[in-house]
């Protein structure tokens, strides 16, 4: 597909096409076929627009979260970043370790270099 250059569409096109599905009901094909754009776009622009009235709060106040909902997302919060502390933690003393073993490989290789030399020079 050379040569094929990528369309953009502006907010207000998109939020325009996006008003027609909703408000016709017609198929996100049609819409498409009519307006001259690849369904699979419309398509993405319907599911964007749905997405975001739900879980935005933009619908019908479907997304606000009841007071046992924001309980629990602020406890998973917590324990997110308490798992971040630890997992960081853990990461350091790893980091460590493997320093401590990469050094204490060259030093054993350095001691069999100057072990092979003294055994062949001697």
């Amino acid at each position: 597909m050379a040569g094929v250059t990528r369309r953009r569409f502006d907010p207000e096109f998109r939020a325009g096409a996006v008003r027609i599905v909703k408000e016709t009901g017609k198929p996100v094909a049609q819409v498409a076929r009519d307006l001259g754009i690849s369904p699979y776009t419309l398509h993405n622009w319907v599911q964007m627009d749905w997405l975001a009235e739900h879980y935005n709060g933009d619908g019908d106040g479907s997304g606000t979260l009841e007071e046992t909902e924001q309980e629990e997302l602020a406890r998973l919060r917590r324990e997110k970043a308490e798992l971040a502390k630890q997992h960081a933690r853990e990461k350091a003393a790893w980091e460590k370790e493997r320093a401590e073993l990469e050094d204490e490989r060259d030093v054993l290789k350095r001691s069999v270099v100057l072990w092979v030399k003294e055994a062949m020079g001697r």
